[in-house]
């Protein structure tokens, strides 16, 4: 399913030139997130807005990945995402796959602009925002920049920049309550690609969740130190069953290997990203997925409206969870017990209607140290947890940065 769009070789000239040349803003340094039914809905962090009226301006949307469409993982749930949105009316999508994080997006953002006349570009990547979106940004201000993760700074980055997000710590939570159930030792795995905020949160949440299930249940953490390491990958997850944990999961670009290494080994897992159920039929138990389809379709509804987010008419930053539609949990695999739906499915409900709160204290990280006191309390909103760079006691293993 990969497609890389050719770039024709006087384009890549001019613009490697214009590139060199310094054409575009100084960049800034900030930590940037990475690391699929648009209905669009009014909500505290969402683009939506009521009210308005119907959408009739064309509008073309890109979008670049760094990997390919089909990798069973976050390409493919960005790819799904937009499917969904290309299907609406008075959309357009252009798409390029395999873009690494090097001056070869900046080239693939200024095609799009250039050749294709996106006026939205959707850069999906981790590496791609800084310094790449924000030097492309400053020299194209009638072209909105989407990123999914960047944290945007008001002041500092580009007003023509916005940060989309989804709290799939969520179901990371409530898959983590599944993983308890079915992990009899208590035993559970998670393979990381980089040590990010994001990533911590999501390596927290699993554990918080699978604790309140058994609160001796231990998550065994190893980074393999990059994105997509498909080698170390499966040898982290065949040391995990040498190692009798039970239960794995992951952040990673592409989870395929570490699913099919589990369903090999005999251990069970859940996904991440999107579903995986084919890749380990007896052996998936669920997974936390996302619906990038819900933001996409939500942003190009109120571009059509004309709205932008240089006028504030569209949030710089957008977040949302189980109560605006932006994730998911797989469906159940065979092996999971009526008791682990039970307690995921009461989890999932209380998350939706915001009556869980997933990080408040008095709460400990693996080293003993109270990082939330009693009596605090963070909210799936508050950019706190953003910057989180510490692990939750029963997560074996440490965050280097």
């Amino acid at each position: 399913m990969t497609t890389k769009r050719p770039l024709s070789v006087p384009r890549r000239q001019i613009i490697r030139g214009l590139l060199a040349a310094g054409a575009f803003g100084a960049t800034s340094r900030l930590w940037v997130g990475c690391t699929p039914t648009p209905t669009p809905e009014t909500s505290s962090g969402s683009p939506a807005a009521s009210g308005s009226a119907s959408p009739t301006k064309e509008v073309v949307m890109g979008f670049i990945y760094v990997g390919p469409k089909d990798d069973y993982g976050w390409n493919q749930a960005h790819f799904e995402g937009k499917e969904g949105v290309a299907k609406l009316p008075g959309v357009k999508t252009v798409e390029q796959a395999s873009v690494p994080e090097t001056n070869e997006v900046q080239e693939a953002m200024l095609n799009m602009i250039n050749q294709d006349k996106a006026t939205v570009v959707f850069p999906t990547s981790f590496g791609y925002f800084d310094p790449h979106i924000l030097k492309v940004a400053p020299g194209n201000p009638n072209v909105q920049f989407f990123h999914a993760g960047g944290l945007y700074v008001e002041g500092k980055h580009p007003k023509n920049v916005g940060s989309y997000f989804a709290y799939i710590d969520e179901a990371q939570y409530v898959a983590g309550i599944v993983a308890a159930h079915m992990a009899k030792n208590g035993k559970l795995g998670f393979i990381a690609a980089k040590p990010i905020p994001q990533v911590v949160r999501n390596i927290n949440s699993y554990t918080l969740g699978a604790r309140t299930v058994n609160p001796k249940a231990t998550t065994q953490v190893v980074f393999t130190g990059d994105w997509s390491l498909p080698v170390k990958e499966a040898e982290a997850a065949n040391s995990m069953a040498d190692q009798g944990i039970e239960v794995i999961t992951c952040h990673v670009d592409s989870p395929k290997v570490i699913m099919e290494t589990a369903e090999k080994r005999g251990i069970y897992c859940t996904g991440y990203h999107t579903n995986q159920s084919k890749l380990a039929p007896k052996g998936y138990l669920t997974g936390a997925e996302w619906d990038w389809s819900k933001i996409y379709g939500e942003y190009a509804k109120l571009i059509q409206e004309g709205k932008s987010v240089t006028d504030g008419g569209i949030p710089h930053l957008v977040r949302g969870g189980y109560k605006e539609g932006y994730i998911k949990v797989s469906d159940y695999g065979p092996a999971v017990t009526d008791a682990a739906k039970k307690d995921a499915d009461a989890a999932k409900t209380k998350l939706e209607a915001e009556t869980l709160i997933i990080y408040k204290g008095p709460l400990k990280d693996n080293k003993g140290k109270v990082v939330i006191p009693a009596g605090k309390e963070f909210k799936q909103k508050d950019t706190e947890l953003e910057k989180m760079d510490w692990l939750v006691e029963g997560v074996l293993g440490t965050v280097k940065s």
